[in-house]
């Protein structure tokens, strides 16, 4: 593995994608992209006894389900990385606990999902594992209770603010150099940018900047345009927020073309779903990415993709006293070997 510029890694020993997995709530389960993931849930609940077992139970489900398609075992799999929205990555923590496998916890917010593609990636091409698998999730009915106010409430949200979205993406990574497939390329580390944004429902705007900035980054340390992807997917910027990045890249005069820039966020829900500016959550981008954008490199539709996830790095607490709220952003270029 090498260093290019000052963000970003280069593996020189490309990890293969082996096999990846998608499950998404009921209301995601009627949104545009219904026939990509997986597994639909019919309800969000799974049978368990509280909001927090469910998401955990999701994680597991979905872990499980990369691990079964990868045709690798609990004994087999080396490391898990993710975390999820919950105090203390609690879901995560927890489902990995139930596996019994090796477990790095990570917390980036929404980015985190890519957070662990670059870090598992990091890890294979330097020799010190041979897979990895990298999960991460969310679910709307934890993040509410969390970060806003109990559901049993009714509380309006404005029209800025985003829907955390219920559902999980998995991929297992592999050191596996001779196999066709997916493969991780390069990964960029972001900054913690903050512009004073102090509305804790407008992810959009708090996320926008450091999404450019690590975008602009990327482009830089590897010499690239954006013209060299065929798709750059930001996480969860949704409608308003991608419009705001597209403004920013505008004002630095970086070239930014807006038929190569989607936002899983608001491409997980139509419009008509009332979900106000869109998708958000660490299951938003990973399960688009896991269930979307991954089936479209594999059916040849890209051959190269720069996934962009964005986090907003609030707490409960942080929003209580009037802080503002700093925006992170990680990027991964995924390509398809032999196109």
């Amino acid at each position: 593995m090498s260093r290019a510029g000052e963000q970003t890694f280069i593996y020189d020993h490309p990890p293969v994608i082996r096999a990846h997995a998608s499950i998404v709530g009921p209301k995601e389960g009627r949104g545009p992209l219904a026939d990509w993931f997986d597994t639909i849930l019919e309800d969000d609940i799974l049978g368990q006894k509280s909001w927090e077992l469910a998401e955990m139970e999701m994680v597991r489900r979905c872990a499980k389900d990369a691990m079964n398609r990868s045709r690798l075992s609990d004994e087999d799999v080396q490391a898990m990385l993710g975390g999820d929205l919950n105090n203390q990555i609690i879901a995560s923590s927890f489902a990995a606990r139930t596996l019994g496998v090796p477990f790095i916890g990570l917390y980036g917010a929404c980015s985190t999902f890519v957070q662990a593609l670059v870090t598992a990636s990091a890890l294979i091409s330097g020799g010190f594992l041979e897979n990895a698998l990298c999960v991460a999730s969310s679910h709307f009915c934890t993040a509410e209770r969390q970060f806003r106010f109990p559901l049993e409430l009714g509380t309006q949200r404005p029209p800025q603010a985003s829907r955390t979205a219920t559902a999980c993406g998995a991929a297992l990574l592999t050191a596996d150099c001779d196999e066709y497939g997916l493969r991780i390329t390069s990964g960029t580390i972001g900054r913690v940018i903050d512009l004073n944004i102090t509305d804790a429902n407008h992810m959009g705007a708090a996320m926008a900047p450091a999404v450019f900035d690590t975008i602009a980054a990327h482009l830089s340390d590897t010499g690239r345009t954006a013209e060299d992807y065929d798709l750059i997917a930001t996480g969860d910027l949704g409608w308003i927020g991608r419009e705001l990045l597209l403004a920013l890249a505008e004002a630095a005069e970086v070239s930014l073309p807006p038929d190569r820039l989607i936002d899983c966020g608001a491409s997980l829900y139509a419009q008509r779903q009332d979900t106000h500016a869109g998708g958000s959550g660490c299951g938003c981008v990973a399960a688009v990415s896991c269930g979307w954008l991954m089936k479209r490199i594999e059916a040849g539709d890209l051959n190269r993709l720069l996934l962009v996830g964005s986090g907003a790095m609030l707490s409960p607490t942080s929003s209580q006293q009037g802080q503002s709220v700093p925006g992170i952003a990680y990027a991964a270029c995924i390509e398809r070997s032999g196109a």
